[in-house]
């Protein structure tokens, strides 16, 4: 590519790839201008910096806690009705700014037929589960015949309602995505596939295709992106990734903060730069080229949506909004509404109509205080002080 580096970089380099391993597809090295490389956004996402070794205090190996979070090695259970399922270490391209950087390329992790199979006991005895994610690495990089036996497993489930894939490879190895690769795809439908474009350089011809290819054979697509300093943190730019993205037939899902994994400081915005391009978006482009900006909650505590106030102030009548333009609004409250009468017994609703096994579980957090099935006033966190004194007061 004609890139050439001093001795001290490529020994500063050397060191990086020695703690966080390097591989980039031909395909997507061709996207980079070489011409200011330092700048690039291909190549802040695919290159390894010396930065990646300047850890910060709030670093973590496993922020989100998905290793915690594991009742059996290769699944997540995070919330009630869907898990993680992690079936792949191997990724095309290893992103600079992953949040799994633990794993993916290290020969530990590789997942073993028995433990895919250890998987889908769990998820087959965990009747809650209607909803699995297929990821790793990359789901994709599996081989077509063993992705399509998983698939098939999982098909025969009762309660598994739909198979969701993470893949990276529309991005940096479009021609993953084969005939006979979608062929096999369609087999197993609902399947829906979430893809990771960051910036709109990346939406090449080669990538509208594989795009088109998913598409045309009934695959929903979404898309999440990382907010990325010096790759993506401008507003112009995001607004042009998600409108290009919709005009494929990708709806933009989530836009995250970057996580607090090891090695991706240099790569953390403010999340006042979120809301700053949230705000660029909202109102100013199509309701569905709109993503869920989200924090992953460090410590497992999972998406959390962080938005613009478009609530002003409220009383017993009135709301007051706001719009994308300032301007301020009302909304009249109604007089005379009442909730539809509810005996608090969901399970033998006539209007739900449910059965047995499709009775959801006893509410939790904020929403077990709005809900009328239960009876809870207050959540207290676990060690109160003000608790504890009751306790120590008592004769």
């Amino acid at each position: 590519m004609g890139i050439k580096f001093s001795r001290k970089e490529k020994r500063e380099l050397e060191k990086t790839i020695q703690k966080f391993p390097l591989s980039i597809t031909p395909y997507y090295a061709s996207l980079i201008e070489t011409k200011n490389y330092h700048n690039d956004p291909i190549f802040r996402q695919a290159f390894p910096s010396p930065l990646e070794l300047k850890l910060s205090k709030c670093d973590m190996k496993d922020p989100l806690h998905e290793d915690k979070d594991s009742p059996t090695k290769g699944i997540t259970h995070r919330y009630p009705d869907r898990v993680l399922f992690l079936i792949s270490n191997k990724c095309a391209m290893y992103c600079r700014h992953c949040t799994r950087k633990r794993k993916v390329g290290d020969p530990d992790h590789i997942p073993s037929k028995e433990q895919i199979l250890n998987c889908i006991a769990y998820i087959r005895k965990h009747r809650e589960i209607r909803d699995v994610l297929l990821s790793g690495g990359d789901a994709l990089m599996l081989p077509d015949d063993f992705l399509d036996w998983i698939l098939t497993e999982l098909g025969s489930i009762p309660h598994v309602e739909v198979v969701r894939i993470g893949s990276r490879t529309p991005v940096v190895l479009p021609y993953r995505i084969t005939d006979e690769l979608v062929y096999m795809l369609k087999k197993h439908h609902p399947i829906w596939l979430n893809t990771h474009f960051n910036h709109p350089r990346e939406l090449t011809p080669s990538a509208k295709e594989a795009l088109k290819k998913l598409a045309d054979a009934g695959i929903p697509l979404g898309n999440q992106s990382v907010l990325l300093a010096g790759v993506n943190d401008c507003p112009q730019i995001m607004k042009k990734l998600n409108q290009k993205l919709v005009q494929n037939r990708v709806r933009p899902y989530y836009l995250f903060q970057c996580d607090l994994s090891e090695g991706l400081t240099h790569f953390r915005t403010s999340i006042g730069k979120g809301i700053e391009i949230m705000e660029s978006l909202i109102g100013h482009t199509s309701g569905f080229a709109v993503p869920t900006y989200v924090i992953d909650a460090p410590g497992g505590g999972g998406k959390i949506p962080v938005m613009p106030n478009y609530i002003l102030s409220w009383s017993t009548n009135k709301t007051v909004l706001r719009n994308y333009e300032g301007v301020i609004t009302t909304y009249q409250e109604p007089t005379d509404y009442k909730t539809a009468p509810c005996n608090r017994k969901c399970n033998k609703c006539s209007s739900l109509n449910l059965k047995p096994e499709e009775y959801e579980r006893a509410p939790i957090g904020v929403e077990k205080l709005l809900a009328d099935t239960d009876d809870t006033i207050s959540l207290v966190p676990k060690g109160n002080l003000r608790l504890g004194r009751r306790k120590t007061s008592r004769v």
